[in-house]
């Protein structure tokens, strides 16, 4: 009986472990970039709110555009990018840069200047919102400028090549790119 009692013991302690993990991967929150049709980005998470206002544990959420990613919630509402590139500037980079149409998303409000999102700035450099990464990538930058209709998201190998110290300098500035003169 005991030998029965101890395997259920370890039974139920990996499947309470293996519960654990999952739920701690699953509270990441995932963006990516495949292409201008295929992508997920940060966003507020509730409606009608300003990047900023949104920068607190629990404040953002994941939409995207083509196939969801890990702990995504919405969908854009139409095409997010009015234009825009996708290019890799160096090896081990990946961006989108353009201009976008502020309605496709509800969380946006037109006058907001906008904000940043990254994985390795925020509260002991966990990232805002903490933990969240940019499959595959380990580091990201994404800034979301919805009165200049304006938007910029970089995926890093290395963190010196995504940097999150500009975060109030707008999408040239962090992210250098083609932004086909949006306003």
């Amino acid at each position: 009986m005991y030998k029965y009692f101890k395997s259920s013991i370890v039974v139920f302690a990996f499947l309470f472990l293996s519960m654990v993990v999952e739920n701690a991967r699953m509270q990441r929150l995932e963006v990516k970039i495949n292409d201008p049709n295929d992508f997920c980005l940060v966003v507020p998470k509730d409606a009608n709110t300003r990047i900023g206002d949104s920068e607190y544990p629990g404040g953002e959420t994941v939409w995207c555009q083509g196939p969801k990613s890990i702990g995504a919630t919405g969908t854009f509402n139409g095409k997010f990018w009015s234009n825009v590139e996708v290019s890799r500037p160096k090896n081990g980079v990946i961006q989108m840069t353009g201009c976008i149409n502020v309605d496709s998303c509800d969380r946006l409000r037109e006058d907001d200047g906008g904000g940043q999102y990254d994985s390795n700035g925020g509260e002991g450099g966990r990232g805002n919102p903490a933990n969240s990464f940019c499959s595959p990538y380990p580091v990201y930058v994404e800034l979301i400028e919805p009165s200049a209709r304006r938007a910029c998201i970089r995926c890093c190998q290395n963190a010196a090549d995504c940097d999150v110290t500009k975060d109030t300098s707008g999408c040239p500035a962090v992210i250098p790119g083609n932004y086909f003169g949006c306003a």
